[in-house]
């Protein structure tokens, strides 16, 4: 690779890493601002409620037009082992 190449190769990582770090940075202060939100969720899927709505949603208690994909049998579930699952690729990616 002679001194053109090396110098615009080194520019495109400069770049893409910078934007990278940028989307990065926004998704975090996302996820920041989601933490309270993230635990009253975990809350109420952990706490009883959650199994008395889905119970209701399955005698047909909840109206059919009523959102409620966080009465799925997985969804709230697998988001949060996604989160412990991203949490712990962080503490990885901060160990090297």
């Amino acid at each position: 690779m002679d001194q053109i190449q090396r110098i615009t190769h080194m520019e495109n990582i400069l770049n893409e890493a910078k934007e990278a770090l940028s989307a990065l940075e926004a998704a975090l202060d996302r996820y920041t601002a989601l933490q309270g939100p993230l635990a009253e969720l975990e809350d109420y899927y952990s706490g009883g409620l959650w199994m008395a709505d889905y119970e209701d949603d399955c005698a047909g208690k909840i109206p059919k037009d009523l959102r409620r994909g966080v009465l799925s049998e997985d969804a709230v579930y697998n988001l949060l082992i996604d989160q412990d699952c991203l949490l712990e690729r962080i503490k990885e990616l901060g160990k090297g």
